[in-house]
């Protein structure tokens, strides 16, 4: 059985790393990181918009491309490659996903067009703070028309036109759509280890806000939505660390001491191989995620906590190790090591940390073995 992506996904992974290649280099990302007024580069996602790429997924009556989620997993691996600095996943992994999850035809009709065309970036607001977001514990309110709130940290919510929040409403929770132009909100940048994927936090006083799905529907939605949007994340993960593995590889090669490529140094060489191993674990779980997402299969919850957990690990491995293959020059502002040792930080806790995903793994595989 051929569990590796068809000709035509490797096709598009192809191109669109040719792509991101000339149009998403590094310097791109260090822009964002020279200048604090940006979020995010505007020049790139205009470009993004242009390559349909947030239509991917998203059906053709809808204004999408209507290819599905492999290719979205393809993608996303590309994008983390290049370590875009763009709002993509609040848009499509979490904003389109909860739409296509949960919205009616109508709110459908309404939104994802705006999607395609770029007209709309979303957000997912479910963090209230530090810690795992609990539908049980929250305090952002919703009466069926209103809105009120904190929610923080938002990724992308100081630059996004509409979000998703999971808010309490009346014994349940309950996702609601909001308009962030709302006069009523209010919004201020918080600081991170990663300024190219800002986050926002932001104030909800009185807003109007549609609910997507039925009232008390919030808890399962979430799920779904933290289900589906790990997995893409999982594979941006796995390009990231990929392009790590590269980084100290062709380093090895090119740097020499005592007369010698540093590469022939037996602990050069275990530190490759090692970054190599957890890598291919990482793709290993990813692959068992993409093929769940895309069958909708039972076990998503099994597969998103499995990819989960291993493209963290393979993620943060790939960029410690890389920072230690360059030696003294790894630990500087030149190099681009802490590019991406700052994206595995911030990525390992976008949607739920390695713990949380480590206990939905084990809770999944005990219901499976009970079954």
């Amino acid at each position: 059985m051929n569990f590796d992506f068809s000709d035509d996904q490797k096709f598009l992974g192809n191109e669109a790393r040719k792509f991101l290649d000339a149009e998403c280099t590094t310097q791109h990302v260090r822009e964002i990181l020279n200048d604090d007024d940006k979020t995010h580069h505007a020049g790139v996602w205009q470009k993004i918009i242009e390559m349909g790429w947030l239509g991917t997924a998203i059906p053709e009556e809808f204004g999408g491309l209507g290819l599905g989620a492999l290719e979205l997993c393809v993608l996303a691996e590309e994008m983390g490659r290049a370590l875009a600095p763009v709002p993509f996943s609040s848009t499509v992994y979490f904003f389109a996903e909860g739409l296509m999850q949960g919205a009616s035809e109508a709110q459908r009709a309404q939104y994802l067009p705006k999607i395609v065309s770029g007209d709309l970036v979303g957000a997912y607001a479910a963090s209230e703070g530090p810690g795992h977001p609990n539908p049980a514990k929250l305090t952002v309110q919703f009466d069926g028309s209103r809105l009120n709130g904190i929610k923080v940290p938002v990724t992308d919510g100081d630059i996004a036109t509409h979000a998703l929040v999971l808010a309490k409403e009346g014994n349940g929770a309950s996702l609601v759509l909001v308009d962030l132009s709302d006069a009523g909100v209010t919004r201020k940048n918080v600081s991170t280890l990663e300024p190219t994927r800002s986050h926002a936090e932001i104030v909800f006083d009185n807003v109007p806000g549609e609910r997507i799905g039925a009232a008390g529907d919030g808890a399962d939605l979430h799920d779904a939505i933290q289900d589906r949007a790990a997995i893409l994340l999982a594979f941006e993960q796995l390009g990231g660390a990929t392009r790590c593995l590269e980084m100290a590889t062709e380093y090895a090669k090119e740097r020499h001491a005592f007369g010698r490529p540093i590469g022939g140094n037996q602990a050069i060489k275990h530190k490759l191989a090692d970054i190599y191993v957890k890598n291919e674990v990482a793709r290993s779980n990813c692959y068992y995620g993409a093929w769940a997402l895309s069958t909708n299969a039972a076990e998503l919850p099994e597969a998103a906590a499995a990819s989960r957990v291993a493209a963290s690990e393979a993620f943060w491995f790939a960029s410690k190790e890389n920072i230690q293959t360059h030696g003294g020059m790894g630990f500087t502002w030149e190099v681009d090591c802490h590019l991406f040792y700052r994206r595995a930080k911030l990525l390992a806790v976008q949607a739920g940390a390695p713990k949380v995903w480590k206990e939905k793994l084990v809770r999944a595989l005990e219901l499976k073995n009970v079954a």
